[in-house]
């Protein structure tokens, strides 16, 4: 998470994790671009897009942080969103124009007796309006075209969907947690017709992704007031200290092999090193290399060795 100035590019190296909070409106590259305006960091990308109307858990990987954005996109995500029955549109949600339409209303023990057929590893339409590349074409400029576009069924891991509430006859909110590539709009479009009846998001909130959860997240107006409050030529060292998480936190999952300060720096030259101590693993596909605590590297073990594959310079 350390910062410096790069005099050569006029950037700051900053490194770590900021799960901003993302607002109703913005794009997630809007959201990234403002950020960019506020911190002037030397490398940055966001960890899993979020729509527009969407908000919620938006990961933003700084520096090395970057290097850790897979392990992050790879995890497991919950969203918590609002279905207002009556209608599809051909979007899934707001956004879009209203394809069909149904007087039938579910009431919630319609909802819950059909919930365990949207849970474990299911089959699952994307949105015509998705990002998903169709003969190098983005699906969602084909749609806007006017073009037909038919997207082919593919697996997806459901691990929990619950009925949060009933709001009234026409709306229901629910919790998904669920794999990497689920759409939450494709959800509510299935749970409509299985229920006889017609359905697209009217709200959608991440609230995880990955380690990254709600008491991570920071709003981006709390951002934009204490960059204001900064004294005019003062650096940024408070807002990484106040709002940049570690590295390190998006590798929880991942074994972590402590090792000395001399095979950590020849693992910097990337360079294998011979594993000590019993409880060192034999064989392992991703571990994290770290010397007190800091992380060294990205890696694998093989008969004992690890061999680093991504590499950090904190």
């Amino acid at each position: 998470m350390a910062r410096q100035q790069n005099r050569k590019k006029n950037k700051n190296v900053i490194n770590g994790w900021l799960v901003l909070d993302k607002p109703y409106g913005l794009t997630s590259n809007d959201a990234l671009g403002k950020l960019k305006r506020i911190l002037h960091p030397q490398k940055v990308g966001h960890a899993g897009t979020l729509d527009p109307r969407a908000t919620g858990c938006l990961p933003i990987a700084f520096g090395e942080a970057t290097k850790t954005v897979s392990f992050v996109m790879d995890g497991r995500k919950i969203y918590q969103f609002e279905v207002t029955w009556g209608a599809e549109t051909n979007t899934d949600d707001t956004e879009g124009e209203v394809v069909a339409t149904s007087d039938n209303r579910p009431d919630a023990d319609s909802i819950r007796a059909v919930l365990d057929e949207f849970t474990g590893t299911i089959m699952q339409v994307p949105p015509k309006f998705s990002a998903i590349k169709v003969q190098g074409e983005r699906a969602y400029d084909l749609a806007r075209d006017g073009e037909e576009v038919e997207l082919e069924a593919r697996p997806i891991d459901m691990h929990r969907l619950d009925l949060v509430e009933v709001v009234d006859e026409n709306r229901a909110v629910f919790e998904a947690e669920c794999g990497k590539g689920t759409y939450v709009r494709a959800l509510a479009r299935d749970l409509g017709r299985r229920l006889d009846s017609c359905g697209h998001v009217t709200k959608l909130r991440r609230l995880l992704v990955g380690p990254f959860g709600e008491d991570d997240m920071v709003p981006l107006e709390d951002l934009i007031e204490a960059a204001g409050e900064l004294e005019e030529g003062a650096g940024i060292d408070e807002l990484v200290e106040e709002f940049v998480l570690p590295v390190r936190e998006s590798m929880e999952e991942l074994v972590e092999i402590p090792v000395s300060l001399d095979d950590a720096a020849k693992i910097r030259k990337g360079m294998a090193v011979l594993l000590r101590g019993r409880e060192a693993p034999l064989n392992c596909d991703t571990v994290f290399a770290s010397h007190a605590g800091i992380p060294v590297a990205i890696g694998g073990v093989e008969k004992g060795r690890f061999q680093p594959s991504r590499v950090f310079h904190l």
